[in-house]
């Protein structure tokens, strides 16, 4: 697993995706995101934000199309969370234990696309 300073500094360069990974829950994730999952071994985020995407929670209209996904850890346990706009929260969920090395970090998923708020 690659340190945070590393990860931070080399996420600055996804700007766009060429290429679009499939996830077997239904959403797509583009080559920031799949960075992110690969150096802080963390392909569980993607899992996580993938599970909630059911008929009940995109009932919500809002949701349908875009979604703000922050996670935030301290002392190793996290708390991620969904919005469908800047403090506009839908979500939250408690992680016990977490070894992610970032201290926070935001996804949008957009018209089932997963990605960094760079590659928008």
């Amino acid at each position: 697993m690659k340190n945070a300073e590393q990860i931070t500094a080399e996420l600055k360069y996804f700007t766009g995706s060429e290429l679009i990974y499939k996830h077997w829950l239904g959403i797509q994730y583009t080559e920031g995101v799949k960075y992110l999952a690969d150096a802080a071994k963390a392909y569980w985020l993607i899992d996580a934000i993938a599970s909630y995407q059911t008929q009940k929670f995109l009932s919500n209209s809002q949701l349908q199309d875009f979604q703000i996904w922050s996670l935030l850890v301290e002392n190793q346990s996290g708390t991620l969370i969904c919005e469908w706009d800047t403090d506009q929260e839908v979500l939250r969920q408690e992680i016990e234990y977490t070894d992610f090395p970032l201290a926070t970090t935001k996804l949008y998923l957009v018209q089932k696309v997963l990605m960094l708020p760079t590659e928008n």
